[in-house]
């Protein structure tokens, strides 16, 4: 049986050599269903797979569904009411449906987390554990670590604005400021504002501070409307305590973003 560490591997590999094939995730389930039932699966081009869903009708819809999915390059969502046989085969009561996030392994999500410290470390642990590719980018090579960060699709150790223009954050990216300097954090949003990405949060970050940032790139001659997806402080309000907790609220308004768009 294909584990999620198998299909994670196996995209990284169909990303480098620029193949083409969606990633199936289950993304809810109306009445009960067996936990036993895997639920991830990646579908090639070819209409083979890494992973199940769990077999049966459910499946082979969902795969065909996915291979139209390569063809437009496009995410999308499939909700599924299944048969009495199927209902029995899944242990699921009457009436139960199921739910799909069906998206292509070019619009994966990327976390581009820029300074190397400690909140960081946790923020790519969970974050790589959720499936997104994680990318850090710190000015020491202290922090821009590979050993600190083994579990890292990309360490960079270099000057922010250097690294910065040699990556090319996408729509599906996913930006995090957490450096350990202000006039850091005031460069990398200059950049990361300028780019394509849709989401730009920073870490510790007060009201007075953003304020003191968005007025300093204003006078720049960067227009008001680029900040709007600029979310500071980030992450979603849970009373977070330790540095874990942190990392998981962050992550949690990344993924309440990340799934509202589609």
């Amino acid at each position: 049986m294909d584990t999620s560490q198998d299909i994670y591997r196996e995209i990284q590999k169909m990303i480098a050599a620029n193949e083409k094939a969606v990633l199936v995730s289950t993304s809810s389930i109306r009445a009960s269903a067996p936990s036993e039932v895997q639920t991830k699966m990646l579908v090639k081009a070819d209409g083979s797979i890494i992973g199940s869903i769990g077999g049966g009708s459910v499946e082979a819809n969902i795969i065909k569904q996915a291979l139209d999915a390569i063809k437009q390059a496009t995410p999308r969502r499939v909700r599924i009411g299944v048969t009495p046989e199927e209902e029995k085969k899944r242990g699921m009561e009457p009436g139960g449906k199921l739910k799909y996030f069906i998206e292509p392994i070019q619009t994966l999500p990327v976390l581009y987390i820029f300074g190397g410290g400690n909140i960081s470390l946790q923020i790519a642990k969970i974050g790589k554990a959720l499936g997104y590719k994680i990318v850090i980018v710190d000015n020491q090579s202290e922090f821009a670590d590979p050993q600190r960060f083994f579990e890292a699709d990309q360490v960079i150790a270099d000057d922010y604005d250097k690294a910065f223009s040699k990556l090319k954050p996408g729509k599906s990216s996913y930006i995090i400021i957490a450096t350990r300097n202000h006039d850091y954090d005031e460069l990398v949003l200059e950049l990361a504002v300028k780019s394509d990405a849709e989401y730009v949060g920073m870490a510790a970050c007060s009201e007075t501070k953003k304020q003191r940032f968005f007025s300093n790139l204003m006078a720049k001659g960067i227009p008001e409307d680029y900040f709007d997806k600029v979310h500071a402080p980030i992450g979603l309000d849970i009373q977070a305590q330790t540095m874990e907790e942190m990392a998981l609220s962050i992550l949690a308004e990344i993924v309440k973003f990340h799934r509202a768009r589609f």
